[in-house]
């Protein structure tokens, strides 16, 4: 490992779960296991390229464990690690802050909440 030298301790949190879908990526792993195909289903938006890239830097970040099934045909699963589930008071309190801003803005979180398991 590189030495690294971080200014504030929030640095090194965002190295790992920051940018624009990793959270979300976590946000549905608390809810269990996943398969690809699932997530790319629950975020219709993101791109193959970048869930798999994603994925392979959450799993080598050590947050996310990649489960292999030895079948045909082949299948695989992604969970959140023991490591990962130390995230889970994080993730709570940016989706509530992000409740939080969405009404301050926007009045009526319905307006511009995907109907999603997520947002129940």
């Amino acid at each position: 490992m590189e030495n690294k030298k971080y200014n504030i301790s929030v640095e090194a949190t965002l190295e790992v779960i920051g940018g624009k879908w990793k959270c979300v990526i976590l946000c549905h792993l608390t809810h269990g296991k996943k398969r690809t195909s699932e997530l790319k289903r629950l975020m219709p938006n993101i791109t193959q390229k970048m869930l798999t890239q994603q994925l392979r830097e959450l799993e080598e970040d050590g947050v996310i464990n990649r489960i292999i099934y030895q079948q045909i045909p082949p299948k695989v699963e992604y969970e959140l690690s023991d490591y990962g589930k130390s995230l889970e008071h994080i993730l709570n309190a940016l989706c509530l802050w992000g409740d939080t801003h969405i009404t301050k803005i926007y009045g009526d979180k319905s307006l511009v909440l995907e109907d999603s398991v997520l947002n129940q």
